[in-house]
Formats: structure tokens, C-alpha cells, sequence
């Protein structure tokens, strides 16, 4: 273990320098969102949980995105863009272009001229995958000292309205997200992180074209190119429900343990955007209150920025302070479940 469960020593170890989130200017409000899927209002503001959400605009490419973001957290860290050894794209697959790697764009593009970097994807656990790969590396390596991990997000564009056997992705929308992560840093210290992984979703909601399985495209697939659920959604949504909860609970709970403190503990979580009632039954077992958290209903999710949002709002209404115990926890389609512990503050 790189700690101590007190605010005594600590070893080598990698924190967070930076946060730094990018939101389009576009938003679509719950009104809107009810005109295109027929669902009523209410059911979107309430039940779903969205008042509103950003949308992507003409010049808000998933690269782009990730480079505003990355440029805030930068900033934020008060580093030099040359500063980074290692930058590590964590964002959406649904990028500029396919088979692309947008990593090397952002680096460019921001003047991190000596990093190196690659792309990698566990959907909605990008972001706690990204860090603990990083950690790993940071702490295996001598000449890598500084990590930038980049996300952009924008698989709305992937998310038919009127389709019915996604309603539950209505919440979806675009925005990026960037954090800076120093070894040694000696605050907002990265302690221990927990996934688990059921494969047998891979293919319950996919995008059914444009890969190569249905190879090549049809003028028809252009019309067709969104997630749609395979089966039968409600089998679907009764299977994933059975295996969700516990499974959040499984990779919260075993990253406090191994980070050193117990569930008790928890001072702040930071959760993706779910339905209303699920954020609450999380809060209520864990023992936590509404305001050890942010609901991000004028946010909608966006994807694996979600968890960095929450801390950045979180910091800025005071809920998140020195020696806060902070757990990001996510799930990405397919179906990883993934949660990050880290303790806020100066050591």
C-alpha cells in the first residue's frame, strides 16, 4: 500500500494536479427531449432525472473537446504543456475518425510536444481505467512523472430519440474532460481501484452497423447507425438491473477496503448520471446523504466525464474539502463496472 489510512506518511505516490471540463454551448431542455421520444416531461425530468443536457456544436468535435478540457486542467495544474511525459486518451471510441487516435491530436494540439501517448476504451469506466493504468505506469517508471488524461464525448450523436429500446440513454449528451496527475505530488492523493467486467452484454446494445460485422455499409446503414438494443429490452433492463447494483456496490466497496479505509469513511462520491431513483437507492445504502454528492441533472451523462465533473462541482460548492474521501464509480456498456478511491487534500 502507497499510504497511510491517517494523515501521517506517505510513500511514493501519484495525485491530482488538475481538473479541467469543457460543456458545449448547445443544451437541449427536458421539454425538447419529450417533443422527439414522446415520452412526457415529467417522466424526463423526473424519473429519467434531466433537465437539461449539452449537445454538441459544429465545431465541437470529440478532439476538440478534449483539448478545451485538457487545456483547463493544464491550467488548473499550473504545469507547462511540455511539462507532460504521457498523455492518455480516455475519451469516447466515437471520435473525428475511425480508426484514429486521437491522443496524438490532443498533444499536438496543446504543445505537448515531449509527450507520448496512446488511446484506450472501457466506455463509461474510461476515466477510472485511465487513471489506475496511469498510476501503474507513473510508479513502474522513472521518466514518467506527469500524465495528462484527455476525454471528449459525444455519443448523442449515437442515440436516436424515438428509438424505444434505448429510452434509458435519453440521458446522453457531449462535453469533455481532462485530468492532470503528478507523481509525488503530495495532495489529492490516488489510492485504490476496483473493476469487474460481464461480458455476457457485450451484445445486448450495440450500434448493429458500421463495424465489421455487417461489412461493407448499405445507403441504408447511414439511417440505422445508432445503439439498438438486440433482444428483448425489458429482458435486457431486468438482467442488467439484477446485476448493476450489486456489482456498484462490489467495486465501491473493494476499492475503500484496499485503499486503507472502510465504507463509512466515504466523504463524497462521485457517481455517473443515472436515473433519479437509482442515485438515491445508491446514496441510501452507502449511508450518505444528498449532499455528499451532485445529481447532474442539468448535465445529463456524459459519458466517463461525469466523475470529474462531479469532483469539479463538487470542489466549487464546498462539499468536497482537505482530507475528503472521494470515490469516482462508473459502469460502461458492455459491462464494466469501475471505481477509483482518492483522499482530497494536502498530505
Amino acid at each position: 500500500m502507497n499510504h497511510s489510512t491517517k494523515w501521517g506518511e506517505v510513500l511514493e505516490h501519484v495525485g491530482i494536479a488538475g481538473i479541467g471540463i469543457y460543456l458545449p454551448e448547445q443544451r437541449i431542455s427536458a421539454k425538447e427531449i419529450s417533443e422527439l421520444s414522446k415520452i412526457p416531461e415529467n417522466v424526463i425530468a423526473e424519473k429519467f432525472g434531466i433537465r437539461q443536457k449539452f449537445l454538441p456544436g459544429p465545431g465541437d468535435t470529440t478532439s476538440y473537446m478534449a483539448i478545451k478540457a485538457s487545456e483547463k486542467a493544464i491550467e488548473d495544474a499550473k504545469i507547462s504543456p511540455e511539462d507532460v511525459d504521457l498523455l492518455i486518451w480516455g475519451g469516447g471510441q466515437h471520435k473525428d475518425y475511425p480508426c484514429w487516435l486521437a491522443g496524438l491530436k490532443v498533444a499536438h494540439e496543446i504543445g505537448a510536444s515531449r509527450a507520448w501517448s496512446f488511446d484506450m476504451e472501457a466506455m463509461c469506466g474510461s476515466m477510472m481505467v485511465a487513471i489506475d493504468i496511469a498510476k501503474s505506469i507513473m510508479l513502474t517508471r522513472n521518466d514518467v512523472n506527469t500524465v495528462l488524461i484527455a476525454s471528449g464525448y459525444r455519443n448523442v450523436d449515437l442515440i436516436n430519440p424515438a428509438e424505444p429500446s434505448t429510452s434509458f440513454m435519453l440521458d446522453i449528451g457531449a462535453g469533455g474532460a481532462a485530468v492532470v496527475l503528478k507523481k509525488n505530488l503530495g495532495r489529492n492523493i490516488v489510492l485504490a481501484s476496483s473493476f469487474k467486467g460481464d461480458g455476457s452484454f457485450s451484445e445486448d446494445c450495440v450500434v448493429p452497423v458500421g463495424g465489421t460485422k455487417n461489412w461493407p455499409m448499405k445507403e441504408q446503414d447511414v439511417k440505422d447507425f445508432y445503439f439498438k438494443v438486440s433482444g428483448d429490452p425489458a429482458e435486457f433492463k431486468k438482467r442488467l438491473s439484477e446485476k448493476t447494483t450489486p456489482n456498484f456496490f462490489k467495486v465501491i466497496r473493494e476499492s475503500v477496503k484496499n485503499s486503507g479505509y472502510r465504507e463509512k469513511d466515504i466523504d463524497y462520491l462521485a457517481i455517473l448520471h443515472f436515473k433519479r431513483s437509482a442515485h438515491y437507492a445508491v446514496l441510501q445504502e452507502l449511508g450518505l446523504t444528498p449532499e455528499q454528492s451532485t445529481y447532474l441533472e442539468n448535465y445529463g451523462h456524459i459519458g466517463q466525464n461525469d466523475q470529474l465533473l462531479s469532483i469539479k462541482l463538487g470542489l466549487e460548492k464546498g462539499k468536497i474539502k482537505d482530507g475528503s474521501l472521494i470515490v469516482m464509480v462508473g459502469a460502461g456498456l458492455g459491462f464494466v463496472w469501475a471505481a477509483t478511491t482518492i483522499r482530497w487534500g494536502t498530505v
